[in-house]
């Protein structure tokens, strides 16, 4: 039982650092709205569609997490009641593999800002800094908030295998 309260706590945690996808989408839909109405100048003006594109991307990853991880919820609970070993070893393996494509993320995500800051420096028009900025910015949020959920399931990882040691010494 103490596996499934464990991964029942990751999944709501999860839909908890979900929700600031989408409340920075919503600051970033604001921000285009506020440009759109407020812009004066082509630099504002600039921004108009880059920030509507990336609250629109991060409402849909948003949305997308925050509903997978809510449904996890439920599955995990009838998952565990079907078969606990299966389920202890799926989550094993699910994690780990999340583990690894976090490696990748923070690796590609800063070689994208990087690039995206090159682009303000080499490319001196109001679009292309508007999009560079905005890019940085996005990725930026994708990071606090994948850091923080990169620790949630590294954490969670290390409690799995503690349970698991802990059925060992059980048998």
């Amino acid at each position: 039982m103490e596996l499934l309260k464990l991964a029942t706590e990751w999944a709501k945690a999860e839909v908890f650092s979900t929700r600031f996808f989408i409340l920075f989408a919503i600051l970033f839909l604001i921000a285009s709205i506020g440009f759109w109405q407020l812009g004066k100048t082509n630099l504002a003006k600039a921004y108009i569609i880059p920030t509507l594109v990336a609250g629109l991307l991060l409402m849909t990853i948003g949305l997308g997490l925050f509903f997978t991880n809510k449904s996890r919820i439920t599955q995990f609970e009838n998952a565990f009641n079907a078969d606990a070993p299966s389920f202890f070893k799926s989550e094993i393996e699910r994690s780990e593999s999340t583990l690894k494509e976090y490696t990748v993320v923070f690796k590609v995500i800063p070689i994208l800002i990087i690039i995206a800051a090159l682009l303000i420096l080499f490319m001196n028009t109001p679009t292309w800094r508007a999009i560079s900025i905005t890019t940085i910015a996005m990725l930026i949020v994708i990071l606090l908030v994948d850091g923080t959920a990169h620790a949630r399931i590294e954490a969670y990882h290390n409690e799995l295998k503690l349970v698991d040691i802990k059925n060992e010494i059980k048998k």
